[in-house]
């Protein structure tokens, strides 16, 4: 199998982005984003999908966080776009049903080229720390988008924010992990549209 990797970065007056993926990986995250939730989370996704993941984000911080967890989510979408290849021998689809304590975070993704976000997680404006708990969701519109990829994401129950955005990022992460492995006997686009 050919390596599955990318190096991405996105320059603007607010945010300079630079991401390493391999998908082939062994879940080894080096992420300094400035922002230290976000970055407990990006560890948790390459962790548990398996990716090894370098990022290295400067972002306008002094007004918020926003644009900084946006922009590595387009980066990263790419990033995952340009890795995928031509996704011969994928599986395609992947899902999560993923308990954090009381919580529980539902999550279905389709590798299909065709971006979707589905995003089912109340937050208003409760905050994790200094982490407004709505950029989650942010996140996962501009990853998906930039991915080209349909994410469906719900929380089931809630409780705890952290743990109902640990919930979601691992489940995310488990979902990429099926989605994203190759069958090696399979040499096909799984589409009968013969691609993604």
């Amino acid at each position: 199998m050919n390596a599955r990797r990318a190096h991405k970065n996105r320059a603007t007056r607010e945010t300079t982005i630079d991401i390493e993926l391999a998908l082939d990986g062994s879940g080894q995250a080096e992420i300094e984003t400035g922002i230290g939730f976000f970055d407990h989370m990006l560890d948790l996704l390459a962790r548990h999908a398996r990716w090894d993941l370098k990022i290295r984000a400067k972002g306008d911080l002094t007004v918020d966080f926003h644009h900084t967890v946006e922009d590595t989510g387009i980066v990263l979408g790419q990033a995952l776009q340009t890795a995928l290849g031509t996704k011969i021998g994928i599986q395609r689809f992947g899902w999560a049903l993923l308990p954090m304590d009381e919580c529980l975070a539902q999550i279905a993704i389709d590798l299909s080229g065709r971006p979707f976000l589905a995003y089912d997680v109340a937050s208003g404006s409760a905050k994790i720390g200094e982490f407004d708990f709505e950029l989650v969701g942010e996140f996962f519109r501009a990853f998906a988008m930039n991915a080209g990829l349909n994410l469906h994401a719900t929380i089931v129950r809630g409780g705890n924010l952290h743990h109902q955005a640990e919930a979601l990022f691992k489940g995310l992460a488990q979902a990429l992990r099926q989605a994203c492995a190759v069958d090696p006997t399979d040499a096909t686009v799984p589409s009968t549209k013969g691609i993604l």
